[in-house]
């Protein structure tokens, strides 16, 4: 008996040291797919934290700071209380009702028959339908043109679908003061250059984040010659079309002729409502480029919230009865941002910044070229300046932002990292107009008026010398 617990202990042993040797192995292979190198870092996640920790007023981030109209909360609670089938799933490529309402209203928009069932797919948020677009149309090796600045998600699925980004800037209009986002223009002869035989696409952001600009008719059309002469495709992300100042006007790219065919036009329903929490977005464009999105739609998310899609649905027939009427909410959003944009620009005014008035969306980027800080912070010396910037501002000041640069590819980023963007669909306006009045009373101190200015309160960085006689004179004031 001896032998054999001896025997059998030795074999226990050899089976642990085998169990170990083989751990070993496997977790000396390479863990993670070659895929995600070089897309791991993100703004949003970097300074979101950075604002949490430093407990600062978050003007960065793109989000409303009030709530969706009463209309769509309704139609959302209505839904919730719609019986056991609103609780359940739907169908996969966009719940019936919602899909027929788009395909209702866009047709008009786009002078186009669209087909409710082939023409669109419902995704889980407008990232989930660029996230589909890539995947599905991209291949190993192809080209993809962006036009900068873009929202930081395009290039890491052009990256993770194999493709490979190439860009093009808007640049500020020789001899312009830049005082429009306006101003910011694409040269046709430098995006032609950079189309090869290998280019597939075209990316393209109007009105576009973080500038604001809203592409003009000839501008599209410029953009549509080269799609058609070279046989491209054309992602258009179209999620703050609604939102237009000043008389610009949204064209929709697909409406031009010989473009539905090869556009893929993207929208949301959290920028249109005003309800960003519901992640319900979508993807329009001709059933023989969308059939190759619902391949990914159906093998990856396959499916998106029953009920916050009939509320989308009921939203989308009210703006279809009420459309261009003063109670259609696609009216009365942008007329209320409008007022919050002019006060922003006033306020940034004020201060010494020179604001460049957008367009479209509810992003500001103002130059802080004349602002004179010390960035005396070793940690980052090696950064871009508006980089450095904001996050001092954070730091010091108690107010994030996010730096443009970061909406700019390596190549072209220092050339842009003089600017940074507030977001002004948080400000409240009878904040800002006691701020405003209040600041003339105080001494002259640019980066202490720009952080009172805009955050309504004192940070442990801020001119300490002021303290007892702003605080013996303001009011209280409501943070954004």
């Amino acid at each position: 008996m001896g032998i054999i617990r001896n025997i059998a202990a030795s074999l226990v042993l050899l089976r642990q040291s085998s169990v170990k040797n083989n751990h070993k192995v496997i977790m000396s292979r390479r863990l993670h797919a070659r895929r995600t190198d070089g897309v791991d870092k993100n703004v949003w996640v970097e300074f979101t934290q950075l604002a949490a920790d430093y407990k600062a007023v978050n003007l960065g981030q793109g989000f409303p700071d009030f709530s969706p109209p009463q209309f769509i909360q309704e139609a959302f609670c209505k839904a919730i209380n719609g019986g056991p089938q609103m609780h359940q799933y739907t169908r996969a490529f966009g719940h019936p009702p919602l899909v027929k309402s788009l395909a209702k209203f866009f047709s008009r928009i786009v002078v186009q028959d669209i087909d409710p069932l082939e023409d669109i797919l419902v995704t889980v948020g407008a990232y989930q339908a660029l996230f589909c677009a890539f995947q599905g149309l991209i291949d190993e090796g192809d080209e993809v043109i962006i036009i900068e600045p873009f929202f930081d998600c395009y290039q890491p699925m052009v990256v993770m679908a194999g493709g490979k980004a190439v860009y093009v800037p808007l640049r500020p209009r020789e001899g312009s003061a830049i005082l429009s986002s306006g101003d910011w223009v694409l040269s046709a002869d430098e995006l032609a250059s950079k189309i090869t035989p290998r280019t597939k696409a075209i990316v393209i952001n109007t009105p576009n984040n973080p500038l604001g600009k809203v592409y003009k008719t000839e501008e599209l059309q410029m953009i549509a010659d080269l799609c058609i002469k070279h046989n491209l495709l054309c992602f258009s992300d179209e999620v703050y079309e609604w939102l237009t100042y000043d008389g610009a006007k949204h064209i929709k790219i697909a409406s031009l002729p010989g473009m539905w065919e090869r556009t893929v036009t993207v929208g949301s329903a959290g920028k249109t409502f005003s309800a960003t929490g519901w992640k319900v977005g979508w993807a329009i464009g001709s059933g023989n480029i969308i059939k190759y999105m619902k391949t990914i739609h159906q093998n990856s998310v396959y499916h998106c919230a029953t009920a916050a899609q009939e509320a989308v649905a009921h939203g989308f027939e009210r703006e279809y009865e009420l459309f261009g009427t003063p109670e259609s909410y696609f009216q009365q959003l942008p007329t209320m941002l409008h007022h919050k944009r002019k006060k922003l620009a006033s306020c940034l005014e004020s201060v010494g910044l020179q604001p460049i008035m957008p367009e479209g969306g509810y992003f500001m980027v103002t130059d802080i070229s004349s602002v004179k800080v010390d960035l005396n912070d070793l940690s980052t010396k090696d950064e871009l300046y508006d980089f450095r910037f904001v996050k001092w501002l954070i730091k010091e000041k108690g107010l994030a932002t996010i730096p443009v640069s970061a909406f700019y590819s390596p190549e072209h980023s220092k050339e842009f990292d003089k600017y940074i963007r507030f977001c002004f669909v948080k400000v409240n306006l009878t904040f800002l107009t006691e701020v405003v009045h209040l600041k003339k009373q105080l001494p002259v101190c640019q980066s202490f008026c720009l952080c009172f200015l805009l955050t309504g309160g004192l940070h442990a960085g801020c001119c300490r010398g002021h303290l007892e006689k702003v605080e013996s004179e303001r009011v209280n004031l409501p943070l954004m």
